[in-house]
């Protein structure tokens, strides 16, 4: 299964050239996952962070930019899970409007307690919620289009 969300590109993401600020990406990522745990696993930021006392913070991040963005854009992200593994997710993500990928991007992160800042295995409530989006692939920052 793959989780999607539309995201409107607005005048704050982009630069002077009006194409998307390159880092504005990440945010756009970050607002994605986000959406993901409240719409898709049924546990929003507030409840992992304030009551579960877990985080999801980034350790690795691959973004290949395919074509530019501009404000107006209605860009779809598109998100599965390309590797679960212990306490980790490889998520691939792509941004695509008008049927053309825009960017593709390789996010892993790491499920976190927030009192000890250390990883935490998924038990197996967090692996029933996430074994839908499992997909085992991912987009490789070599992967042509």
């Amino acid at each position: 299964m793959i989780y999607e969300r539309d995201k409107l590109i607005r005048f704050a993401h982009c630069d002077p050239a009006g194409i998307v600020f390159y880092p504005r990406y990440a945010e756009l990522c970050n607002e994605v996952v986000e959406d993901w745990f409240r719409e898709a696993l049924g546990v929003d930021f507030p409840e992992l962070h304030e009551t579960r006392r877990l985080g999801i913070p980034a350790v690795k991040l691959e973004v290949e930019f395919i074509a530019p963005s501009r404000y107006g854009d209605v860009l779809t992200f598109r998100l599965s899970i390309a590797k679960l593994g212990s306490t980790s997710l490889h998520l691939a993500i792509e941004a695509v409007n008008g049927g053309k990928t825009r960017v593709r991007i390789n996010l892993k992160v790491v499920l976190a307690n927030l009192d000890t800042l250390r990883p935490t295995p998924f038990d197996d409530e967090w692996r029933e919620r996430l074994a839908p989006y499992v997909s085992g692939s991912d987009f490789s920052p070599t992967h042509k289009n």
